[in-house]
């Protein structure tokens, strides 16, 4: 039989969800509770082999309860049900110690599959989830903007960082006034910024110009 602990501060929520996984004949709801705060005490003592959570509560949210649950309980499994898929809920959420993800949108009976393999050591992701997981995975691995620089570029984002006008550079490289404003163009471009300033703070957060 698997323990439940549900957390949810919509009653007719918990209620729902709660009777139709009581009638599984595996799965069984020992406690249920309203806030986060209340979820991580029940947690600690009850320890129940899979905790369904919330994520927006009104005093604690379920981000803030994962934590607390895996900084005492790092063995606790955690299942996210919520209606958010932003990326400031996803995120967090997964970092704090969650082992599955899944929306509010599921069937019942995909949320108990869930738990059954939650369970059994799976992690269990909605599709919208994983595909933002790897599309973060995907940049993460991708080189830093500004190795896309020539050494040109680095040098005139060295003498803009310095303060220095399109003019003055084109007389300290001794190049044209034109040719400093295409290599500046690219340089904003490569950066992904939108002006000089930004490519400034840019260099300076990089660490290719000395503070």
């Amino acid at each position: 039989m698997i323990s439940v602990l549900f957390a949810d501060d919509h009653e007719m929520v918990r209620i729902g969800v709660s009777a139709y996984l009581s009638a599984q004949p595996d799965i069984d709801v020992i406690a249920e509770a309203d806030d986060g705060g209340p979820a991580v005490g029940q947690a600690l003592q009850l320890r129940p082999d899979i905790i369904l959570m919330d994520l927006v509560m009104k005093e604690m949210d379920g981000i803030e309860a994962t934590r607390k649950i895996i900084e005492q309980w790092p063995e606790a499994k955690i299942i996210i049900v919520t209606s958010f898929l932003d990326d400031e809920k996803v995120y967090p959420a997964l970092e704090a110690g969650a082992t599955s993800y899944m929306l509010k949108t599921s069937k019942a009976s995909e949320i108990a599959k869930a738990i059954r393999d939650t369970y059994n050591g799976q992690s269990i992701l909605e599709p919208e989830v994983t595909g933002k997981i790897m599309t973060r995975m995907r940049h993460s691995q991708e080189p830093p903007l500004h190795e896309q620089l020539t050494d040109r570029e680095k040098e005139i984002l060295l003498l803009i960082a310095q303060g220095k006008t399109n003019q003055q550079i084109a007389d300290d490289l001794f190049i044209a006034l034109k040719t400093v404003k295409v290599h500046v163009s690219n340089i904003l471009g490569k950066l992904e910024v939108q002006d000089r300033t930004q490519a400034v703070i840019y260099a300076f957060q990089n660490n290719l110009v000395k503070k």
